[in-house]
């Protein structure tokens, strides 16, 4: 038989009262009553119903992450500082891979509210999810708008893109191709936004290529493939994700171009996967630590009930990293 709140009273020579507000750390314990509780719940090998402290402290202690897939360097990255931080405060988390469908985000939706978690922290890309705008619901964004209710976090797209840019510029680039994601994305936008504006106002084109399925390897490809047959003399490419640059880079060596003689590349988001595999990537780095610290930050507020003197819009300092692919 599994030991219950009555049997670690008894051991312990307290009352189930005193035992449950240990548990609940409510009320002034004694440091002595305090011990004998948990050496008596050592001793029992007992462990506190999560679902009945739930219903007496009103709190789950459980947050939900919706990310795109984990499998993409910067959301894996991202999700590991998350659930770390979690973990540090004392909270449990669960994890949904939406793989941006939005009937799957849906889905994961419903069953996270039904598990009454105290939070969310959003990271898809799909829109109309109108569920995210239930008043009194804790949700925090990472670079996306869901609402005009719900705080979003993010790097400074718009200086990141910039800055990409104008160092393919300064090297002498002449022909500079933008390979994205979808332009529905609001805040990846500003990259290209950035991107735009800093060709227009040195007199240059601005050559745009969206992959529609990101995560696809094939995809990428078949639009990777279309720049070297529409635009040979492409000198420079801004990829909006090191993924993008990775695989352009390697298409390029297929077709017999030298980088950065040839072609200069440059990426974002600068994680630490990539970051090994391919160190010589000159990339924008995202403070992605810092982007999972505000974010966690900015939802426990929520949680404690401080919806109205939060920051709506939490915007995050990129570096850029050099390396010899410019």
């Amino acid at each position: 038989m599994k030991p219950k709140i009555d049997d670690v009273a008894r051991l312990a020579g307290v009352s189930p009262t005193t035992v449950s507000r240990v548990l609940n750390d409510r009320g002034y314990i004694s440091n002595e009553t305090r011990e004998k509780v948990q050496d008596a719940m050592t001793k029992l090998n007992y462990f506190p119903n999560d679902i009945a402290r739930s219903l007496f402290t009103k709190r789950s202690n459980l947050l939900g992450i919706i990310m795109p897939t984990t499998s993409n360097p910067f959301f894996g990255e991202l999700t590991f500082h998350l659930e770390s931080i979690c973990a540090s405060l004392g909270y449990k988390v669960l994890l949904c891979n939406s793989l941006n469908q939005k009937d799957k985000e849906k889905k994961y939706l419903d069953m996270l509210m039904r598990n009454q978690v105290d939070g969310i922290i959003v990271g898809t890309h799909n829109l109309g999810i109108l569920n995210y705008q239930k008043q009194n619901l804790a949700v925090v964004s990472i670079d996306r708008y869901l609402s005009k209710t719900i705080p979003v976090v993010s790097s400074d797209n718009y200086a990141g893109g910039k800055l990409a840019t104008e160092l393919l510029i300064g090297k002498g680039c002449e022909h500079i191709v933008l390979i994205d994601g979808v332009k529905e994305i609001e805040k990846s936008y500003l990259r290209r936004e950035a991107y735009t504006d800093a060709l227009v106002k040195v007199g240059k084109k601005p050559i745009i290529y969206e992959i529609p399925e990101v995560f696809n390897v094939q995809s990428q490809q078949v639009i990777i493939e279309k720049i070297f047959s529409e635009h040979p003399e492409a000198d420079g490419v801004f990829a909006t994700n090191d993924i993008f640059a990775a695989s352009y880079i390697t298409a390029a060596k297929r077709h017999g171009k030298k980088i950065p003689e040839d072609i200069k590349v440059v990426g974002y988001d600068g994680t630490e996967t990539v970051r090994t595999v391919l160190p010589d990537l000159t990339t924008i780095r995202q403070p992605i630590e810092l982007i999972a610290k505000e974010a966690i930050n900015i939802l426990l507020k929520e949680i404690e009930g401080e919806f109205t003197d939060l920051p709506y819009e939490t915007k995050l300092p990129i570096t850029l990293i050099e390396g010899s692919t410019t």
